[in-house]
């Protein structure tokens, strides 16, 4: 039995989208935004199965009238596709520039976010869990030039230097949540952006901790008060010592333990 020919082999079906617009208005960006996709990201040399969220946008030239949807989904169904090599932070300029030529743009930007995972290891009992970070990039090209950041929110623990100088005991400390981002000049890891946050902080967080994990993390970040400022500055300072890292900008939010509002502080550098 002959097999069907495909409809729009028999039938022209008019590309409404590549017909002209008369209102001469360039849109800066037009796209999918949102759409969930299930990606396989490489950090170093861990690989690990991820979902991203993901808004994939063009430049539209003003005498354009639409952009063509589903070529931006195709753009990261391929990247999904068994046997795919998994996305890193060097394949944004090739990606990009692929989404580029695909649709014809002038210009084009994505924005991929999503947990990627750490496995640790308990400072006394050595016992191994997973904490999440997550991971914002964005690449974009625009007149040529390309452009990439790489984003990290690490939780970690701060004490308040304040609560232990004036305390006879005890100090109030809570949990905190340092976000860089990055605009790299070299390779750049999302393990080391994970580092340079939990060594600016009182102390780092662990998913499992047995009673002597508990006992050296409380004194750790006893032995180690920070305010909000401080871990800014801290993080900030190796950035701006770090050849790989162009700007930056550092956050930390401080989700107080004693006050119904968060403490906030950020240094921005290079933008």
């Amino acid at each position: 039995m002959n097999r069907p020919e495909s409809p729009n082999l028999l039938i022209p079906i008019p590309d409404v989208q590549a017909e002209r617009d008369e209102r001469h208005l360039a849109i800066e960006r037009v796209g999918i935004k949102g759409l969930r996709y299930p990606l396989p990201f490489a950090d170093g040399d861990a690989t690990q199965a991820t979902i991203a969220t993901c808004n994939v946008y063009v430049a539209l030239p003003e005498d354009q009238k639409g952009t063509h949807m589903s070529r931006l989904v195709e753009l990261l169904e391929e990247r999904a596709a068994p046997g795919a090599t998994p996305l890193t932070v060097a394949m944004l300029k090739p990606l990009v520039a692929d989404l580029v030529a695909r649709l014809s743009a002038p210009g084009g930007r994505i924005e991929i976010a999503f947990p990627f995972f750490v496995r640790k290891l308990a400072p006394v009992s050595g016992v191994a869990s997973l904490l999440d970070i997550d991971v914002q990039l964005t690449a974009e090209l625009a007149n040529g030039a390309f452009n990439a950041t790489l984003g990290v929110s690490v939780p970690v623990t701060s004490l308040c230097p304040c609560s232990k100088e004036i305390s006879e005991y005890g100090a109030h400390n809570q949990r905190s949540l340092v976000t860089i981002v990055v605009r790299p000049r070299e390779p750049l890891q999302i393990t080391d952006l994970v580092r340079i946050a939990e060594d600016a902080a009182s102390c780092e967080l662990y998913g499992i901790l047995k009673r002597a994990d508990e006992k050296y993390v409380t004194e750790r970040a006893y032995d180690n008060p920070r305010f909000v400022e401080d871990l800014v500055r801290g993080v900030a300072s190796r950035l701006a010592a770090d050849g790989r890292c162009g700007a930056f900008t550092v956050e930390a939010e401080n989700f107080e333990s004693i006050h119904n509002h968060s403490a906030y502080a950020r240094i921005a550098r290079g933008w």
